[in-house]
């Protein structure tokens, strides 16, 4: 139930941050204007507060493991909203990544 639950908050997490920093990038770069920026910046508030509902209490874990699934989900992200196609060293760079977080978060600890 744990992970279960800590990968789903991961989920959300990286749907905000992501989809907030990208209606950012389309209000500024893209110019879509206000509605989109503020709309991405409200969505990047609601990612700070979600990374706070994960079950582990440390911060500095917490926010390194979400690393690896920021990685991964912003390669999803591109192939959905932008048609950009990972080559294989992208891929192989994010399972590299989530690896990585898996440990980080899901390894046994002594405490």
């Amino acid at each position: 139930m744990f992970v279960a639950r800590s990968v789903a908050l991961f989920v959300v997490a990286a749907l905000f941050e992501i989809g907030g920093a990208w209606l950012v990038w389309q209000g500024v770069r893209e110019h879509r204007g206000w509605i989109w920026i503020g709309a991405g910046v409200i969505a990047l508030g609601a990612y700070g507060f979600v990374a706070t509902l994960q079950p582990d209490g440390d911060f500095g874990r917490i926010l390194a493991a979400y690393g690896g699934v920021f990685v991964v989900g912003s390669i999803a992200w591109g192939v959905v909203a932008d048609g950009y196609r990972p080559d294989r060293w992208d891929v192989t760079g994010a399972l590299i990544c989530l690896a990585g977080m898996a440990l980080i978060m899901y390894a046994p600890r002594d405490h």
